[in-house]
């Protein structure tokens, strides 16, 4: 074959590969636009679902990114002029209105409130003030001439209607409760700024041992990070710096088996998710104190009961479904022993929380982050020191109501419950006098008087009537009694 031939079939072949090249080239360059576009249109899809999320977030938890409030209704609001309480699905921290706060008006308000009457009088912001605890301590610093203003996101963990009746007794008392969030930090900078609170009695909390089970997230959000916005509110945004006495839980003592309870004692065994945030709470307090200069006293609650409690606490539940003629459910330990409490009357657990108010050292700290020197931190036991079973609290609430009750007796289960209570009190008694001097008898009296009247209850002769009528669950909706 000619050389000239040979020379034409080369280039052929160097053209074909090259244009084969090319090609791949064009398709390679293809491939990457296709994933360039691709890319692309994942990174929108992803920037609209975060968008829609977002939106979603904003609709269903509400008072995790407003800053909203609105003031307590007054004593003469009518029920029915009031809104309707919040459905389950929604955060037991969000707050009940969007209607923005503040204004001359709104600020005079708060500062009538929270102004002390006596001379020496103390000014106190008290958070959960809707609360069980928080209105009788509320009452109780208003009685002796006290400055007080009340926050509370008045949630549906238990019926709000009960706590909107709370809220109106302590308005006809002259304390405005404003219904908003301790996760609410422009409020409470806001608040700080209005008003030099002495002190504040943090008693907000997503309470119950049980409910942790179902819904886990309602205790850190309440009881971890609502303490961290309070302790920074008071740390960062108040001048001068506030006192702090919170609740903590006798169920810090978890697993703890000697008795009686002491603040010695090791509490790094919880046996519940909400002993553990009340556990976290302590941590978080010693933090602050040492970070900060607060002034920080915890107080462990054991078994509080009494006139306007909560419903979801055993004497409560129980009188109710002794009341409907429901079965209660009583527990015994696996080796066959009756659970025991340290039940603790209200009155007592108020003259507690005031003795902690009235001994509570300054804090040492300022807004610019210097702090003079250490400041108090502290934590005590208050109880009644005599736990009792909870079939002899039964027995005095059967005499009370005039009625048996229908008891279904089981073994207690793992859900964070412990076999008993019993509270060393000493530390309390020697540092403000703490001494409860209230019996179970006497207690559930003033509690089962209470509970007549506030559900227009009617006993009789061994049976219980409202209305005339038998009553049943369905009819003990709370009423508007105060």
């Amino acid at each position: 074959m000619p050389a000239s031939s040979v020379d034409a079939a080369a280039k052929g072949a160097r053209l074909e590969r090259h244009a084969g090249a090319a090609v791949l080239l064009r398709r390679a360059a293809g491939a990457k636009q296709l994933v360039s576009a691709s890319s692309h249109l994942l990174f929108r899809a992803t920037v609209l679902a975060t968008l829609a999320l977002v939106v979603l977030f904003t609709v269903h938890y509400p008072s995790l990114l407003s800053h909203s409030l609105r003031l307590s209704s007054s004593s003469s609001a009518s029920p029915s002029a009031r809104p309707a309480s919040r459905s389950t699905h929604r955060s037991l921290l969000g707050s009940a209105a969007s209607a923005s706060f503040g204004g001359a008006a709104w600020e005079r308000e708060v500062r009538r409130s929270a102004t002390p009457r006596r001379d020496g009088g103390i000014s106190v912001l008290v958070t959960g003030a809707a609360g069980f605890v928080g209105a009788h301590c509320s009452l109780a610093l208003r009685a002796r001439g006290d400055g007080v203003l009340g926050l509370d996101n008045f949630n549906s963990y238990y019926d709000p209607s009960l706590k909107r009746a709370r809220q109106r007794l302590l308005a006809s008392r002259g304390v405005a409760v404003l219904d908003a969030d301790i996760n609410d930090a422009a409020l409470l900078e806001r608040l700080f700024a209005a008003v030099p609170f002495t002190h504040v009695l943090h008693l907000a909390a997503q309470a119950g041992v049980r409910y942790a089970m179902r819904a886990p997230q309602a205790y850190v959000a309440s009881n971890v990070a609502g303490l961290v916005s309070v302790l920074e509110a008071c740390a960062r945004h108040a001048d001068p710096q506030p006192a702090v006495v919170w609740a903590s839980s006798s169920s810090v003592y978890g697993l703890n088996t000697d008795a009686p309870f002491s603040e010695d004692h090791r509490t790094d065994r919880p046996a519940s998710l909400y002993a553990a945030t009340k556990k976290a709470g302590e941590a978080i307090a010693h933090a602050y104190n040492h970070i900060y200069g607060l002034s920080i006293t915890g107080l462990r609650f054991f078994t509080v009961y009494g006139p306007w409690g909560r419903p979801d606490m055993a004497y409560f539940s129980f009188a109710r479904s002794i009341v409907a003629g429901e079965p209660i459910t009583l527990f015994r330990t696996a080796g066959g022993a009756d659970v025991r409490r340290d039940f603790t009357y209200i009155d007592d657990v108020v003259r507690g929380c005031l003795g902690a108010l009235d001994t509570a050292g300054k804090s040492t700290g300022s807004k610019s982050g210097k702090k003079r020197g250490p400041a108090p931190l502290r934590v005590y036991n208050l109880g009644n020191t005599s736990p009792v079973p909870v079939t002899r609290m039964v027995a005095i609430l059967e005499k009370l109501l005039g009625k048996k009750a229908n008891k279904r007796v089981v073994t207690m289960p793992s859900n964070g419950d412990v076999p008993f209570t019993h509270a060393n009190v000493s530390h309390a008694a020697h540092d403000f006098g703490y001494r409860p001097a209230t019996s179970l008898e006497a207690g559930l009296r003033h509690f089962v008087d209470w509970f007549v009247q506030y559900y227009k209850l009617d006993v009789k002769g061994g049976s219980v009537l409202a209305g005339g009528k038998t009553t049943k669950r369905k009819s003990m909706a709370m009423s508007a009694a105060s």
